[in-house]
């Protein structure tokens, strides 16, 4: 193949990002739209870069070194990103390259200006934008300089910023080629970014321009505040003109230069309303050719517009795709589940399949449209109601959506609103046995599933899965199983609403509920205590398990003074609750029983805190705490008028609530325990795959979903570059930051917590498990990392109940998402840690190691000097 080292733009477009990079492709495909004028210019290819790097074989030592580092050792990085780019600027460019490029620049005028502007492969990405991680150089003067600047553009694909950027990204530095545009200068009135979309909230709907004098420049760098104009269906609905006092303009010999703005024009708008709506109606344009949001560099030349880059979006959160065009609302799944992480395909296809309602996905999480019970009065209130109860920031977003003007259509009470979020255990009874006979009908229908699936393989085991789905459904739709799970949680409502009315304290059901008995996810945090006990007296057990990282450790053990009992003791916990772990509704994920190396930090932290015995001693502790609270709330209410009629009612609700709120963690047991059923027979069917050499590895089924599964498995072949794209865009997702609430519009609706009976400063959250506790935070992300002493308050994103091993250790709890009714609050509750969750951006706003005060009582976190 003949190496081509200079392409015109016009004979570029977007397919041909490995030639002429990002930049360059964007801007060939530009010049191809109707009505858009783009600078005339070349690309010198990614070819000439590769000859370029040719000729300093020094250069791959150095990669891979700076392959090897960590992405936060930024002082390693500036040396060696340093070193690689001098080796690049120093090396001579060859005479046959040297020459094409000049042969470009006669065609276009050898004296003119131009821009030299950097075009990596990885950039201007669907998935990763690069914005200003390369060089741009502006108003470039004659050949020589022209060189001297694209070599520059080439070094610069190893500045400290694209070096740690990539590194974080997971991009490997050798896949990364550099391309060069060369463009004639535009000396333009005024210049400035579209937005295509509101990158605030996300509305596709709204667009947004940032403008100013001069070159762009001036408000890439920071120098002056732009004017920002918002528009919205073709009119301008909202404007703000700032000072702007500084401009940069191009120099006759080359370069640029900052000047001031005349003192009359500085508070002049940089562009008129009409000009603003013509600007956003070729964005649209632009919009419509990519076919994704785009962020555009413009300028103002003799009133038209020149597009001088366009790229992606790339931190807008997606949007579900319906195929209509009407109006939706959407809230997430991952805010009630407690898992906001992006899900595989797999992880995303197997909920969908299992879940009670329809589900939709975006950016990798799940989402129900809840427009139609919004669109009711009636199923408006219950849902309303609920939300409210579970998370008051999911409801305050959607009453804003609700205050959008006739964003959600209204439909009379008797139109398909959808089933009302009314209360549901009316007619069941107060009675253990009924708790007792849905844990032995989950348990049997488990079994048969295990019993049954064994024989199962090829097509044959998709086709029962498919019948497994309906059984999963059915037993989580069971009357009698919802009847439960909404009588203990109805309970807790009543007791804390009419304990604060009779008897003005707030959360006293907190109490009233500790120590509650049948709570599946409470008793797994107190039997790893009881694991801590057969281990804590070996000393040669603990010693080894301090340097243990292999997953077969539990074989090692039995080499051990006393491991046998500790590897049968550990053995014996997995195999009740070795089908958990962190983000556990995402079938992908590792459980315990494949990763029992998770487990194994949380033992020791229980070996060197705990005492002997201290599960029975907890949960005793709690049992006496309730029943005393009990005995205190009847006896205060007795002496009220009519208190022998209220403590008659608070009585029978407390025995309601102990009764059946330990129930309320069961299902999502019986679900995940189905899961790991699930997963295993999976897994087998991609080892099979394997070894047929249709898949390269087991785990590239996660990237597939079930259906596509199922295909693979009946047809022998895979498609690997679709498994790669799903690799790439799982990948991305984790930069996004999922909405509680999100509109067809892609508006990202955070909500809000609409308090003023807090101290100044107080991050605010939700109340769930009341009390006021002190002590050091301990910011943990990843549940295997924790390492925490009596007294600590775990402060972390979201807690499944796979972290529950970790609250026995703890004296309170923060997290950034949560409800009243999630496992967190739950747990915390059972445990008595007073706890506040939905604070937005605590792990980021509280740093490790400060001393916090946690309002459990009154929702609010105080960081403490």
């Amino acid at each position: 193949m003949i190496e081509q080292y200079v392409w015109d733009l016009q004979e570029v477009d977007e397919t041909q990002v490995a030639f002429v990079g990002g930049k360059g492709a964007h801007l060939g495909g530009l010049s191809r739209i109707e009505g858009i004028r783009v600078p005339t210019g070349f690309c010198v290819t990614t070819d000439a870069f590769r000859r370029i790097m040719a000729e300093a074989p020094s250069i791959d030592d150095r990669l891979d070194q700076l392959s090897r580092l960590n992405p936060d050792d930024r002082e390693a990085i500036r040396t060696l990103s340093a070193q690689i780019r001098r080796t690049i600027e120093g090396i001579a460019i060859p005479d046959d390259l040297a020459a094409a490029i000049t042969r470009a620049l006669a065609r276009l005028g050898e004296q003119a200006a131009y821009a030299v502007r950097s075009s990596a492969t990885a950039e201007d990405l669907p998935t990763a934008s690069f914005a200003g991680q390369q060089d741009t150089y502006l108003n470039v003067v004659g050949p020589a300089a022209i060189l001297q600047h694209v070599s520059r553009c080439w070094a610069s694909l190893f500045t400290e910023r694209a070096v740690t950027y990539r590194q974080r990204n997971g991009i490997d530095h050798r896949t990364v080629q550099m391309a060069v545009v060369v463009q004639q200068m535009v000396f333009p009135h005024a210049a400035g970014i579209l937005f295509t979309a509101d990158p605030v909230t996300g509305n596709r709907k709204v667009a947004t321009v940032d403008a100013g004098f001069g070159l762009g420049e001036a408000l890439v760098s920071g120098l002056v505040n732009p004017d920002v104009f918002k528009v919205r269906h073709g009119e301008v609905v909202e404007k703000a003109i700032a000072a702007k006092k500084h401009a940069v303009h191009a120099l006759p010999a080359g370069g640029t230069q900052e000047v001031a703005i005349d003192s009359q024009r500085q508070e002049q708008p940089a562009l008129t309303d009409a000009q603003v709506v013509r600007l956003v109606r070729l964005g649209r344009r632009i919009e419509a050719h990519f076919g994704s949001p785009q962020d555009i560099e413009w300028c103002l030349v003799d009133d038209g517009f020149q597009i001088v880059q366009s790229r992606p979006i790339t931190t807008l959160f997606p949007i579900p795709e319906t195929g209509d065009q009407e109006n939706h609302v959407y809230v997430s799944v991952g805010h009630g589940q407690m898992m906001t992480d992006p899900m595989r395909p797999l992880g995303l296809s197997m909920w969908q399949l299992t879940a009670m309602v329809p589900m939709h996905e975006a950016g990798g999480r799940l989402f129900v449209d809840v427009t139609r019970r919004l669109a009711s009065p009636a199923s408006r209130a219950g849902l309303l109601d609920v939300m409210g109860k579970g998370d008051p920031l999911i409801r305050d977003a959607l009453e804003t959506v609700l205050d959008h003007d006739d964003f959600v259509p209204s439909l009379p009470d008797a139109g398909p609103g959808g089933p009302s979020a009314g209360r549901t255990s009316a007619s069941i009874e107060t009675d253990p046995a009924i708790v007792t006979e849905l844990i032995e009908r989950s348990q049997v229908s488990i079994a048969a599933l295990e019993r049954d699936i064994r024989s199962k393989t090829g097509p044959a085991l998709f086709d029962y899965l498919l019948e497994a789905f309906e059984e999963h459904k059915r037993v989580l739709g069971d009357p009698l199983n919802l009847q439960a799970i909404m009588a203990g949680m109805e309970a807790t409502w009543w007791l804390n609403d009419k304990l604060q009315e009779w008897l003005g304290e707030k959360n006293a059901a907190d109490t009233l509920t500790l120590s509650a008995p049948d709570n599946i996810t409470s008793e797994m945090g107190l039997a790893l205590l009881d694991v801590a006990d057969v281990i804590r007296p070996q000393p040669e057990v603990v010693a080894f398990l301090q340097g243990v990282e292999d997953e077969g450790f539990l074989d090692e053990l039995t080499k051990l003074a006393g491991g046998t009992e500790a590897r049968d003791a550990i053995e014996s916990y997995l195999n009740r609750y070795g089908m958990r772990c962190v983000g556990e509704i995402d079938i992908t994920r590792p459980r315990w029983r494949e990763r029992p190396t998770t487990l194994v930090p949380v033992i020791l932290d229980n070996v060197r805190i705990f005492e002997p015995g201290a599960a029975e001693r907890r949960f005793e502790e709690g049992r006496q705490k309730a029943e005393k609270k009990e005995q205190d709330v009847l006896s205060r209410l007795r002496a009220l008028p009519d208190g022998a009629q209220k403590a008659d009612e608070a009585k029978r609700m407390i025995d309601r609530v102990r009764t059946f709120i330990g129930y309320r963690e069961y299902p999502k047991y019986g679900i995940v325990s189905r899961y790991f059923v699930y997963k295993q027979a999976l897994l087998a069917e991609a080892e099979r795959l394997v070894r047929a050499n249709v898949l390269p590895e087991k785990e590239d089924i996660f990237y597939l979903t079930f259906q596509e599964f199922h295909h693979v498995v009946r047809s022998n072949q895979v498609d690997d570059q679709l498994i790669q794209q799903r690799k790439d865009a799982f990948r991305s997702y984790h930069a996004l930051t999922p909405p509680r609430v999100l509109t067809s519009d892609g508006e990202a609706v955070t909500g809000a917590y609409r308090r003023d009976d807090v101290p100044t400063g107080a991050l605010i959250g939700l109340p769930v498990s009341a009390g006021t506790v002190e002590g050091r935070a301990r910011v943990i992300l990843d549940m295997a990392e924790a390492d925490l002493e009596a007294g600590d308050i775990l402060v972390t994103t979201f807690t499944d109940p796979s972290w529950s091993p970790l609250f026995v250790g703890i004296a309170g709890l923060v997290t950034e998402v949560g409800g009243l009714m999630t496992h967190g609050a739950v747990i915390a509750r059972e445990y008595g840690l007073p706890a506040v969750v939905g604070v937005e951006q605590a792990t980021r706003l509280i740093a490790d190691g400060q001393r916090i005060r946690v309002h459990g009582t009154d929702g609010y976190v105080e960081i403490l000097p």
